[in-house]
């Protein structure tokens, strides 16, 4: 028997917000333990919590961008659960009346898209931290990110493979990115994925019994832990066993999942509304200045990308998967260069150099417009593209501009036919054999004399001069 995957993910998207949720304590991340805490976030008797306008405003502009409904009425609910890291015995979140609801994204696995449902986008408090290692047989609680706004994005379960689960995921992080609602970092925990998955038979609309899988920090990892899962309940089945509804922890060191728990119904945490927050009235008006206010968003980029600049849909997607990437390529554009080419060099030697350099695109020290002004050197035969490579990696590396480093290094293009062709015949002549076994039939010898002549030329030859001469001295 043929099985099939269904999954859903619930994301947990730490808002960009400088004050926690419901006190003003701050957000950044790494100060000393419980050094960012007050008695509203710490849960100390007789305190009330006052809601964070901007959280409701982030939360509103991710919802509007994944096309979910706004709620005119929403409210808070209490979820009662004890565990070390959570101060007050319950997390402050919504339950019944969630603030955006009905959305959905589109993503692109196999050159086919697919529409994943969003059943709903709330808000709520993340809790401390545990600390366990390096403190012999004790643990310690770090309160710090008791009150951090989060943002919880449930989907649907639409997704069929672990492919398309990453790349939801990806998308998800691209337009929180783009809202600037969301830093995206995985590994700082301000973007953290639980994934729900069961097996069920081909053609079966019943779906199986689902397990929750737990501690996944990177699209890697969420490939792998579902890819892992679903071949053990798959497993499972094929033995004659049974699927324990549980929540799994991934075990990224033993690449296996691991139990960690029986999976709690939303029973198990007693709901209620929160008796110390008004309910939300989110006013129309207010929300379509919110909407109004959204920025351009990657599906609408990519498109015009395509349409307006004539870029390859490979192109369109690497360019636009950041905004701020897309904003640095249309900067060059903007100063000149051509779209085609800033592409080229964008997706070649400038992400080679962030990445080696563990730097981003707003760290980058090369200006767009300095980029343009190389490409028009090359454009108009004042260096060879093999030449723009040194250019552009002494531009990265000092911040010059390109025309001043082809000056200082005396990089400018040999386009002199005259000055060339000295130069090929004496290679000619200095390896007689070579042209014999070229007019014999071993035409791949070309590159040898290209060579041969750059060598000479300190890679100032014309490129485009030098094949010609080359083949019309060779033919004769």
């Amino acid at each position: 028997m043929n099985y099939e995957a269904v999954i859903g993910l619930e994301v947990h998207a730490q808002m960009l917000t400088e004050t926690k949720i419901f006190c003003g304590c701050s957000t950044a991340f790494g100060s000393e333990p419980n050094t960012q805490t007050c008695p509203v976030c710490i849960g100390m008797p007789g305190v009330l919590p006052v809601l964070n306008r901007k959280a409701l405003e982030f939360t509103i502009r991710t919802g509007l961008a994944t096309n979910c409904r706004i709620a005119p009425h929403s409210r808070f609910a209490r979820k009662n659960y004890f565990y070390p890291d959570l101060p007050k015995g319950y997390q402050i979140s919504q339950y019944e009346l969630p603030i955006c609801e009905g959305g959905f994204l589109e993503i692109i696995v196999d050159d086919a898209v697919k529409r994943v449902g969003i059943t709903r986008i709330h808000m709520e408090e993340d809790a401390g931290k545990n600390i366990h290692e390096g403190r012999g047989d004790h643990s310690f609680v770090d309160l710090n990110r008791a009150g951090v706004p989060l943002m919880e994005i449930v989907s649907e379960p639409d997704m069929r493979s672990p492919k398309e689960a990453v790349a939801y995921m990806k998308k998800l992080r691209t337009i929180l990115l783009y809202l600037g609602v969301c830093d995206g970092n995985m590994e700082q925990g301000s973007l953290r994925c639980d994934a729900n998955v069961s097996v069920r038979p081909e053609g079966q609309r019943e779906f199986g019994i689902k397990t929750e899988l737990k501690n996944i920090n990177s699209f890697r990892f969420v490939e792998r832990a579902l890819e892992y899962e679903i071949k053990r309940q798959i497993g499972l089945l094929r033995e004659g066993g049974k699927v324990v509804q549980e929540t799994r922890l991934w075990d990224s060191a033993a690449a296996i999942t691991q139990s960690m728990r029986s999976k709690e119904e939303a029973h198990d945490y007693r709901y209620f509304p929160e008796p110390d927050l008004v309910p939300i009235a989110a006013g129309e008006q207010w929300v379509e200045e919110i909407g109004s206010s959204l920025p351009e968003l990657p599906d609408a980029k990519r498109k015009r990308f395509i349409t307006d600049y004539g870029l390859p849909e490979h192109d369109a997607d690497l360019l636009t998967s950041e905004r701020a990437v897309a904003d640095w390529f249309e900067a060059a554009v903007a100063a000149g260069g051509q779209a085609k080419a800033v592409s080229n060099w964008m997706m070649g030697d400038l992400m080679r150099y962030l990445n080696e350099e563990g730097r981003s695109i707003s760290e980058c020290p090369l200006k767009p417009s300095q980029l343009a002004v190389m490409l028009r050197l090359i454009d108009d035969g004042t260096i060879s593209g093999k030449l723009a490579k040194t250019v552009f990696d002494e531009m990265c590396r000092t911040g010059k501009d390109a025309d001043v480093i082809v000056k200082e290094q005396g990089l400018v293009q040999i386009s002199d036919k005259d000055a060339i062709e000295s130069v090929v015949d004496e290679t000619l002549a200095r390896n007689p054999k070579e042209v014999g076994r070229y007019r014999a039939g071993e035409e791949k010898l070309l590159g040898f004399f290209v060579g041969q002549v750059m060598k000479q030329t300190k890679g100032k030859a014309n490129p485009q001069i030098l094949n010609d001469l080359l083949k019309r001295k060779l033919s004769g």
